[in-house]
């Protein structure tokens, strides 16, 4: 196999992708060279013993009449060729695995990859499928030194929660109405105007006020607030007024 021989025989694996069978090809033919040395020394072996440096005249400077000469030479010159195919082979098997590797490690990485991708995306959608909790109730208006205004309540606060009012059970503002009259403890006493705005037009004649839970989105924010309603110098028991977000 001559250098030229070997260098076509690569090149087509040089030129595309790497295959395993293309490794597989290059081993074969790297076998099949080796094979071919084994047997150009065998030649040399059958020759008396003599190897690839070993002179072929005699003392006298005459051709050695005790050995074939035109096979010696032939066989160590196919040897020398052999070596450099070998050598040109060995190149290509080690560039050729170099690539393979370098591309699964490029695979794992892209598995990974598009395995944490999936992973956030599921995350993701639980995240949204599950939501942010919706407001079903907005504070319109607050007047200094109320009890809303001492929990902490503040314009524009949207309700997700009021104490046991929610998205899910929120009907109207006579909800929050019925539960501010049972954190008062205290008989109802509702206003006909609240189908548009609570007032907060309670009155109270017990002292057992119960603290409310009381959570709002403010500015994209969930806050956490406990109200208490009690009778203070303005109206009503939580000196606030509350209107229903359109759902």
């Amino acid at each position: 196999m001559s250098d030229e021989e070997a260098r076509q025989s690569g090149g087509s694996s040089q030129a595309g992708v790497v295959t395993v069978s293309d490794v597989q090809e290059l081993m074969r033919r790297k076998e099949e060279i080796e094979a071919q040395i084994k047997a150009n020394y065998d030649v040399l072996e059958s020759q008396k013993g003599i190897g690839m440096n070993e002179p072929l005249v005699d003392c006298e400077g005459y051709p050695r009449s005790d050995v074939d000469l035109y096979q010696v030479r032939t066989a160590r010159h196919n040897i020398i060729c052999l070596q450099n195919d070998h050598k040109a082979v060995m190149k290509q098997v080690e560039e050729a695995l170099h690539q393979l590797h370098a591309r699964d490690k490029e695979k794992q990485a892209r598995d990974m990859a598009e395995a944490h991708k999936e992973a956030m995306s599921r995350k993701l959608g639980q995240s949204e499928s599950q939501g942010p909790p919706r407001a079903f109730a907005k504070v319109n208006s607050i007047s200094p030194g109320s009890p809303a205004s001492i929990a902490g309540l503040q314009v524009d606060d949207e309700i997700v929660e009021f104490g046991s009012v929610n998205t899910q059970n929120f009907q109207s503002l006579h909800n929050i109405g019925s539960v501010v009259q049972h954190s008062e403890g205290m008989e109802s006493c509702s206003h006909p105007g609240w189908s548009a705005v609570v007032q907060s037009q309670l009155t109270a004649t017990s002292a057992s006020q119960k603290p409310l839970n009381v959570t709002v989105i403010r500015r994209g924010e969930k806050h956490q607030l406990r109200l208490v309603p009690t009778r203070w110098a303005g109206k009503g028991l939580l000196g606030c007024n509350i209107i229903p977000l359109q759902r």
